[in-house]
């Protein structure tokens, strides 16, 4: 007999529909996985019979077949137990077959207990996108499930409270939509933060339009404490934005079974031994990498030189693109890598290079080969730069409380309307990711302001590429003031970020 059950699959983070189609027939016992299964589903074969005989079902004896349609597709993963394992119950006769509008999702035990899975999230997006009604899940990834808003979502703990659920043709209760009961987390405060006002509207600017930023200052400067704090003054994900990131963390199993949502935006901080398929992804069977992982929020490199000088080139493209590509034999992985990059580095390799105590021991040539560790190009595109002297005995002295993140934060969503308003919310430009279209049309310059961006940009040799970035950061300047125009000051502000020696 032959039984098809539907389940799906991941590609990248996206899902797509399975067919598992079982035949059993006379022969000598064998149990075939075809497909293009990758090993773990091909052990498939001993979960699966252990579970049903396990569960009190009768294991078939005759030679079974299982075949993963589409077979031109890779498949990979342990969520394809359940159904392998219900395609052959149902083809033997021994379970009722399921409504061909229902798929399932689930790895077995060898005691027949259903367990979690990764990746439930992308997949039951793709089933409502197929028009699947109903998807049995592991209980633990049902609440993740139901962000889909789509098919009914059914928690199933055991192959026996499936089987029997089947046979006896009774309704497993169905998992009610997941909502956020608690969506205030502690989080850093710039009002902890002495000093550093100029690191601090830095970063406010930054936000405001999604400028990728670099702190350079010695150590104890307060580099690492202003780069924490700045989700804190970051817009809130929208619901789509939200799906997107919580997609990526799914497919990786960093969700929690009560918390299967990501609506804070995310704040990576790989430390700089991270390798290259690390950052960017990859891998035998592909996954997301650390950029990846912080799309929609902040990717923080600390010490920047200290990164291997291939590493950081490979950012030079998602920076421009907002995704990245990682091709294998296997096939393309394409995961989305929309993130702000926030750096920080010593001015050398002692730190205290400029300091006014005069404490660098570092030569001109070692300052020139340690600041020449990060490429021309990886520097073309941070759009603000700025230095962050180190404190003085009287700035920490004062225990005035600073201006907080939720005032800075008004302004920030103030301009970000604006530029919502002026790009369209559903596009999901901001000033930071504007095109050459955008530029000439929203980036107008009187004379005056023009010939200040000219004189700028021959004596300090800037590329074409600064001189967008200019126009973006003083487009986005002039939003937090609430000016229709770039006026003399905004541009100005602008070049100072850009023109930082180093």
């Amino acid at each position: 007999m032959i039984c098809s059950i539907r389940t799906m699959c991941i590609n990248g983070i996206s899902g797509s529909l399975v067919r598992v189609e079982c035949y059993i027939t006379n022969g000598l016992p064998a149990f075939d996985i075809v497909g293009l299964p990758d090993m773990v589903v091909k052990e498939a074969r001993e979960r699966v019979r252990a579970a049903a005989k396990n569960s009190g079902l009768r294991f078939p004896t005759g030679r079974i077949t299982v075949n993963l349609a589409p077979a031109s597709v890779r498949k990979m993963g342990t969520h394809f137990d359940l159904p392998i394992l219900l395609g052959v119950m149902c083809a033997c006769g021994a379970v009722k077959r399921p409504p061909s509008n229902s798929a399932f999702l689930g790895e077995v035990s060898l005691d027949g207990e259903i367990r979690p899975i990764n990746g439930v999230l992308p997949m039951a997006i793709a089933a409502k996108r197929e028009g699947i009604e109903t998807i049995y899940v592991p209980a633990q990834n049902a609440a993740e499930a139901t962000l889909a808003r789509g098919p009914a979502i059914i928690p199933v703990k055991s192959v026996s409270e499936l089987v029997n659920a089947l046979n006896s043709g009774e309704q497993l209760e169905e998992e009610p939509i997941w909502v956020i009961e608690n969506k205030d987390k502690e989080i850093l405060d710039f009002k902890d933060v002495l000093g550093q006002e100029s690191a601090k509207r830095a970063l406010e600017i930054a936000a405001a339009g999604s400028h990728n930023v670099l702190l350079i200052g010695p150590p104890g400067s307060g580099k690492s404490m202003v780069s924490k704090r700045l989700p804190s003054i970051l817009p809130e994900m929208t619901w789509q934005e939200s799906l997107e990131v919580t997609q990526i963390y799914s497919v990786l199993g960093l969700l929690e079974p009560d918390a299967p949502l990501v609506y804070k935006r995310p704040f990576r901080s790989p430390h700089h031994t991270v390798s290259n398929m690390g950052l960017t992804g990859g891998g035998t069977n592909p996954k997301p990498g650390e950029i990846s992982m912080a799309h929609k929020g902040v990717l923080f490199l600390d010490e920047l030189p200290e990164f291997k000088r291939d590493t950081l080139d490979m950012l030079r493209q998602p920076l421009e693109d907002g995704r990245v590509t990682i091709s294998r034999v296997s096939g393309s992985y394409t995961y989305p890598a929309q993130f702000m990059m926030v750096c920080a580095m010593n001015p050398c390799k002692c730190g205290w290079y400029g300091d006014v105590s005069g404490r660098c021991t570092c030569s001109s040539q070692s300052v020139a080969n340690y600041r020449s560790r990060i490429s021309g190009p990886l520097m073309d595109r941070i759009d603000i730069i700025v230095e962050m002297p180190a404190l003085n005995f009287e700035q920490l002295r004062k225990r005035e409380v600073a201006e907080s993140s939720a005032e800075i934060k008004k302004r920030v969503d103030a301009a970000r309307k604006i530029q919502d308003w002026r790009y369209g919310t559903v596009s999901g430009i901001c000033n930071g990711r504007m095109g050459p279209e955008e530029i000439r049309r929203y980036c107008i310059l009187d004379p005056e302001t023009t010939d200040m961006l000219r004189q700028a940009y021959e004596v300090f040799g800037l590329t074409a590429r600064s001189y967008d970035k200019i126009l973006k950061v003083a487009r986005t300047i002039a939003d937090l003031e609430g000016s229709k125009d770039i006026q003399l000051d905004h541009i100005a502000e602008a070049i100072q970020y850009r023109t930082v020696n180093i």
